[in-house]
């Protein structure tokens, strides 16, 4: 199966910034694994296969490992869809691509999803892939920053484009404000960090972090070591908020064919996921085939890293916590920003989620011996090399 690519970045660095320039990408093709969950050939053989676009909301990476793996080992056209991706990039915003119906779906972060929600877009989380958080704030230990409340008076980086929240709902936690710290503008990248200019700089767990522990320290000649930073992780400080989540056409979901078609993508998505758990090692290799700009080692590291963020699953994986989502919404109405706006003002309409078509996804693959919830999940130990080679 030869994926469908459609992507809209020139070439970039490990995390450069995208621009559109729309091309066609074919990945190397590769028969099902056999360690790959069973296909329920629910799709039908004789009909043709829907089209469908799904939108992702940055550069192929093993971020979206699942989904790429979905597409190459058949689990869509399984289920009749035939699933074009398309990346992303800082210049797109993927629910006003959903909403705007140039895609079928889309992947974003809860936060910047309900934001838009809140101006009228009419879109719906149909499946909360990410469970866990994978923002982080990392600081060299020589700069003896522990805990938000250590922020005051510090060079604290922060990408913007809605990644802040929380990152400011921590600090606000601790009684520091916005105003009580020097924002720098981070690049998506982490080169101020490693610079000295940033004291505390933003970081995913599965990207900019395996970024620096596969610099060269100048002082010693070696990579970077975990034992060399201070992490923050807002899991732990209590302000984590949802992240990757699939995002449909509210409107369009009361209609029978587009509300079936979800609850089909939904399932042949899981399985993609379910895949790149039990294979992370190949589930690297499809999304480096893809065209990532990212190397092998970097994108096992993400492929793993992700994978700690969905499993093991607490009642199967998409589900919506109801605890999670609370915190996400009371963050977004209560945490001030530098000029003091919240991401929304008030409660989110019933329609920003709905878990039904994931549930019927969630019994179908149940019934077919697929493990959903992955209680026996063991991540990898994965080595970095230099430059994430």
């Amino acid at each position: 199966m030869t994926p469908k690519l459609f992507t809209r970045r020139t070439a970039l660095g490990l995390a450069g910034t995208a621009v559109v320039a729309t091309t066609a990408v074919a990945c190397g093709s590769s028969t099902k694994d056999a360690a790959a969950p069973a296909a329920s050939g629910s799709g039908g053989a004789s009909t043709a296969p829907v089209p469908v676009k799904l939108q992702l909301q940055w550069v192929a990476q093993a971020q979206f490992a699942g989904y790429y793996a979905a597409v190459d080992q058949g689990y869509y056209s399984d289920e009749g869809l035939d699933v074009t991706i398309v990346e992303g990039g800082s210049d797109i915003v993927p629910q006003d691509v959903l909403s705007t119906g140039d895609v079928d779906y889309a992947i974003s972060w809860v936060p910047k999803v309900l934001g838009s929600i809140e101006k009228g877009a009419k879109i719906t989380d149909v499946a909360q892939i990410f469970e866990r958080s994978g923002t982080t704030q990392i600081s060299f230990k020589t700069k003896n920053i522990t805990s938000p409340d250590q922020f005051a008076g510090k060079n604290v980086g922060s990408w913007g484009y809605g990644n802040e929240w929380e990152l400011f709902a921590g600090m606000q936690k601790d009684g520091v404000s916005v105003k009580d710290v020097k924002l720098v503008q981070q690049a998506f990248d982490m080169n101020g960090f490693l610079a000295g200019d940033i004291d505390a700089a933003q970081a995913m767990t599965y990207n900019e972090y395996a970024q620096v522990l596969e610099t060269k320290n100048p002082d010693t000649g070696n990579l970077y070591t975990a034992a060399e930073l201070n992490v923050i992780n807002w899991n732990d400080v209590g302000t984590a908020m949802l992240q990757d989540a699939i995002w449909a056409n509210s409107e369009k979901l009361a209609d029978a064919a587009y509300a079936d078609q979800t609850t089909k993508f939904i399932k042949a998505s899981i399985k993609g996921w379910v895949y790149a758990r039990d294979n992370p090692e190949k589930a690297a290799d499809i999304v480096v085939a893809a065209g990532s700009q990212l190397g092998q080692s970097h994108q096992l590291w993400q492929a793993n890293e992700v994978n700690k963020l969905i499993w093991p699953s607490t009642s199967g994986i998409g589900s919506i916590s109801d605890t999670a989502w609370k915190q996400t919404v009371d963050i977004a109405m209560g945490t001030k920003n530098e000029t003091g706006a919240t991401i929304i003002t008030k409660e989110p309409p019933a329609t920003a989620k709905n878990t039904t078509f994931l549930e019927a996804a969630l019994k179908q693959l149940r019934d077919e011996g697929v493990d959903v919830d992955g209680k026996g999940f063991t991540p990898l130990t994965v080595e970095l090399k230099d430059g994430g080679a």
